[in-house]
């Protein structure tokens, strides 16, 4: 069974991570989705509310399954008997710290290859910041993230 680890924060989930996890289902057998506590970040939804937001986004996905994890990914990875890792790039900015990261799991862990996809066109612009900041000034984002999504950040910000 071909396994690959989709790892992120997903604070909140946008619909450009909801387009790497469809295509990535349409690539590996079983995808899952990691949801990662950083210690660096400051969420707006705990691990467990993110958790929770995704695995409703992706119920029409049966070979996607959604989990938490912390500490190193490419040990979850390893765990899960994962081939490969997921990473988006949404644009050149991007590359170098994912390519830095690519790199450092390789050495860690060779046997698991690290895979880079885009969103689609329509999505490059897309980040879970931007939708915090659209939301949180009153913007509609309707179009930026699932409509659960929508209303857990509706409820957060009001």
């Amino acid at each position: 069974m071909r396994t690959v680890v989709y790892p992120g924060s997903f604070d909140p989930l946008t619909n450009g991570h909801l387009d790497v996890v469809e295509r990535a289902s349409k690539l590996f057998d079983r995808v899952i989705v990691a949801v990662a506590q950083n210690a660096d970040k400051s969420p707006m939804f705990t691990q467990s509310e993110r958790e929770q937001q995704i695995t409703e986004a992706v119920n029409n996905f049966s070979n996607v399954e959604v989990t938490t994890f912390d500490g190193l990914l490419i040990e979850f990875a390893e765990m899960k008997k994962a081939q490969a890792i997921i990473r988006g790039l949404r644009a050149v900015s991007d590359f170098e710290f994912e390519f830095q990261l690519a790199l450092m799991n390789r050495k860690l862990k060779k046997e698991i290859e690290t895979i880079f996809m885009m969103p689609r066109e329509s999505y490059i612009f897309l980040s879970s910041r931007l939708v915090k900041e659209v939301a949180g000034l009153g913007g509609d984002v309707t179009t930026f993230v699932p409509p659960n999504v929508k209303r857990a950040l509706k409820s957060k910000l009001d």
